[in-house]
């Protein structure tokens, strides 16, 4: 449903909602206006978006590309601040199972923008651990750096700290072999 027509829905139900309080039907006007909220909400939050990341948290990743492919047009069914989640999870998924095509995904969900800090900060660790993958040390210390840089409340401290070491442990096993 295009978002506009979302809106549209919850202020048309705000409107009977007023009406009912008017005509003294309280009990069906809180009703109602749960309901807007619910609707108007989903103008920001997209709930095939919201339902792949439940089933991203669960590790059942069919259930979470089947409804992030309920997507068609990403462009006309969701708001432009949502681009960047989309692409973030789109990369979640495929982590799971092609972990080295996943870093298209990564990179398109900065480049789009994401506007909270630590799911930035997943990205760039999620894209660490690609290049940790491609033997690239040097873009995977300078894609962790800026995790640590841009994770100012310290949420994923712990797995930049985790990445590092594995890092350093990669680098012993290098210089041991060689």
């Amino acid at each position: 449903m295009p978002n506009i027509v979302r809106l549209i829905i919850a202020f048309g139900l705000l409107g009977t909602a007023v009406t009912l309080f008017v005509f003294g039907h309280w009990g069906w006007g809180i009703l109602i206006v749960l309901i807007a909220i619910l609707v108007g909400v989903t103008f920001f939050y997209n709930e095939n978006m919201l339902i792949a990341q439940f089933y991203l948290r669960k590790e059942k990743m069919d259930r979470a590309e089947m409804w992030l492919n309920n997507i068609t047009n990403f462009e006309k069914q969701l708001f432009k601040g949502q681009h960047g989640y989309y692409f973030l999870l789109l990369g979640l998924i495929e982590s799971r199972t092609a972990p080295l095509k996943s870093e298209k995904y990564f990179k398109r969900a900065l480049s789009v923008g994401l506007s909270m800090s630590h799911n930035t900060a997943m990205a760039y660790i999620s894209l660490a651990g690609i290049a940790m993958a491609k033997r690239n040390k040097r873009e995977a210390t300078r894609f962790l750096q800026e995790a640590k840089r841009v994770d100012t409340n310290k949420l994923l401290a712990e797995q930049i700290k985790t990445m590092k070491d594995q890092m350093s442990l990669m680098d012993r096993t290098q210089t041991k072999y060689r």
